[in-house]
């Protein structure tokens, strides 16, 4: 029997519909509209689509949307300024620079200067601290999604076995805290894992975050399995035409549906889930900046 496909973009319209009710809740009770600032450098095309994407969202979910858009030779001292005048700007609950920038610019000296408590991105040592610790702040958007859509797809995560296919302090080391916390047993495997097909038939939740397109095979799951797949990998579709491409995950996904319990398609799982957590981080920000208890988001 075939998996359950993971409707991420139903998740993410429904999380996206519960911020915008949270921030009409603030406006009237407290009087304050949250706001999100984004600062992109340079003109890479996927940067400016995601970033075209979040300035929407941000909007219909009615918040205040401010965008900053820097030439590619914008000195890191001017980066740098602008984000210590975001800091101070009362009006505004959240900061993402939108990564990558320039190679002249240092990406852990931007993240540094972000105030801690308007990271939306979860990527400060602070917050990356708490969360190791257990402790409420910021959460990494991406990964944050996935731990929202495996709970769904499975319910009470106590006890489940979790391999987490991938390393990196963006989407591995912060699913694999989320994962701990919910009481899960959990491994992170990565390329020079030894035997990694092995590890993988393990899991109970396998989240592949490796970069890798189609590198998790169908026979590495282990049956009735919750797949999230974390891959966005553009490869070559002469199928379609010449010089015609398609979006595949990190997992063979028509080998894995065949095997798994569940599993997120490639597009539409965990994809529209990263800007509808980025909202929510917005409206927790705002709160906790304030003093005021967290809506139940």
């Amino acid at each position: 029997m075939a998996a359950d496909i993971i409707d991420g973009k139903a998740r993410a319209a429904a999380l996206r519909a519960d911020v915008a009710k949270a921030v009409e809740a603030l406006s009237g009770k407290h009087g304050f509209v949250p706001g999100l600032a984004v600062v992109l450098v340079g003109e890479d095309p996927a940067s400016e689509v995601y970033v075209r994407n979040k300035g929407r969202q941000t909007v219909e979910a009615g918040m205040r949307s401010i965008e900053h858009k820097l030439p590619a030779d914008t000195p890191e001292a001017d980066l740098l300024s602008l984000i210590a005048e975001l800091n101070a700007d009362d009006g505004v609950d959240g900061i993402l620079v939108q990564f990558p920038v320039p190679g002249h610019i240092s990406e852990t000296r931007v993240l540094a200067a972000i105030d801690p408590a308007k990271d939306v991105d979860g990527l400060h040592l602070i917050n990356v601290g708490k969360l190791a610790a257990g402790l409420d702040g910021l959460v990494p958007c991406t990964p944050y999604g996935c731990y929202i859509l495996a709970r769904e797809a499975l319910g009470d995560l106590s006890g489940k076995e979790a391999v987490i296919v991938g390393r990196s302090k963006l989407v591995g080391k912060p699913i694999a805290q989320l994962l701990l916390g919910a009481n899960c047993t959990v491994t992170i495997a990565h390329s020079r894992t030894r035997d990694l097909a092995g590890v993988c038939r393990r899991a109970d939740i396998l989240v592949a975050a490796v970069g890798r397109p189609e590198m998790i095979r169908g026979d590495w799951v282990k049956p009735g399995a919750c797949v999230i797949d974390v891959g966005i990998n553009r490869i070559d579709a002469p199928e379609r035409g010449e010089g015609k491409t398609r979006l595949v995950g990190d997992v063979a996904f028509d080998e894995a549906v065949e095997v798994a319990g569940s599993i997120t398609p490639v597009p539409g799982g965990v994809g529209p889930m990263t800007i509808a957590c980025l909202l929510r981080n917005t409206v927790l920000a705002a709160c906790m900046r304030r003093g005021l208890a967290a809506p139940d988001i």
